[in-house]
């Protein structure tokens, strides 16, 4: 998995609280922590497959331009992170005679390629609407146990 991920899903989930649903990429990337070129890419990323508008001039920013109880975590990460979850490098080597060395690759692209629907499917229970109903509710915790 890639920071581009865990970075979009906090954008989406900025931009759905705001009431005007805008931000600039400094805004998001002060509330990311993060730099706001990073935060560009990412939000490019995001405009090209819809999930958010661009506003130029002044008081512009990025805009949701989506409906974040219907878009999944699946969504996200299929957009910024799909077969990151597997290695770039496998032990072993196919051509050895070693029954062992020469299947691990093999077996092991299987592994990671199951994992990896399993995480999807678990990533389609969840939305961007969702996970700011969570981050609600702990910071309505919070407040309460803060006063």
């Amino acid at each position: 998995m890639n920071s581009e991920f865990t970075i979009a899903v906090h954008s989406l989930v900025f931009l759905a609280h705001q009431t005007d649903n805008m931000a600039t990429s400094e805004q998001i990337a002060c509330n990311v922590a993060t730099h706001s070129a990073r935060i560009r890419k990412v939000m490019g990323f995001l405009r090209k497959a819809g999930y958010v508008r661009t506003k130029e001039g002044i008081g512009g920013g990025f805009i949701l331009d989506c409906d974040p109880n219907k878009v999944t975590l699946a969504e996200i990460y299929r957009l910024t992170s799909q077969g990151s979850l597997k290695p770039n490098w496998c032990s072993g080597d196919e051509n050895q005679s070693c029954m062992i060395a020469s299947n691990m690759e093999k077996v092991m692209d299987c592994i990671f390629g199951d994992a990896e629907k399993q995480m999807e499917s678990y990533f389609e229970k969840h939305t961007i609407g969702s996970v700011r109903r969570q981050i609600m509710q702990l910071g309505n915790t919070q407040s309460i146990i803060n006063i």
